[in-house]
């Protein structure tokens, strides 16, 4: 009995300190402050204050490794630590409009500057190196990837000139990958095939 109890109250202690650890974002809507994005830890201090001079906008709520911002001087959107310090750039999931990667299965989504994916874990740590032309999230530990990919507007060329665009991304070929990154399977599929193979769903099929 005493064992359980002190197995409980390790448990206990360690939650606490996992959710202290968590930083809450407050945003100020008002344009008047220099910092219009700070993040205060569960006793209401603030640790770490976003000027408005540096960034446009912060996508995350709550923060424990890392949080996704825009800056003034940067095209894209870029994970930064409690120091500011740029971890990776974050892979933007819908062309035309902000839509940041966010964790799913522990990994997010990242580009190097050519525009190749690879994922970082929670911890804001590089786990599989940008390498990739076309990358699904994580589903059931297994991503969808893509070789020989190329943008293709949505509804073909009748949409040319339409002032909102959408693209979607046309592979040669397809297989998946595990979260080593290690590619276990690639040929000539599309990835609606390769999806069917390996009940790949996405974040709203699941919903």
């Amino acid at each position: 009995m005493r064992y359980l109890l002190t197995v409980f109250f390790i448990l206990l202690c360690v939650s606490a300190f996992a959710q202290s650890d968590w930083l809450t974002l407050r945003e100020d809507t008002t344009l008047k402050n220099k910092y219009s994005y700070a993040f205060v830890n569960h006793k209401g201090d603030t640790v770490l204050r976003l000027d408005t001079a540096k960034y446009t906008v912060c996508f995350t709520d709550t923060m424990q490794h890392f949080a996704v911002v825009g800056f003034k001087k940067k095209h894209g959107w870029f994970a930064i630590d409690r120091n500011e310090k740029v971890l990776f750039e974050v892979y933007n999931a819908s062309r035309g409009e902000p839509s940041p990667d966010e964790l799913r299965e522990g990994l997010i989504r990242i580009v190097d500057n050519k525009g190749r994916i690879g994922f970082a874990n929670a911890r804001g740590q590089v786990v599989i190196m940008q390498q990739f032309e076309a990358a699904t999230s994580f589903y059931r530990g297994k991503a969808i990837v893509g070789k020989s990919c190329r943008e293709v507007l949505w509804g073909g060329n009748a949409h040319a000139h339409d002032g909102d665009k959408h693209y979607t991304i046309d592979c040669k070929q397809a297989g998946y990958i595990n979260k080593k990154g290690q590619v276990l399977k690639m040929g000539n599929f599309t990835f609606e095939q390769m999806q069917k193979q390996i009940g790949w769903k996405s974040e709203f099929d699941v919903m």
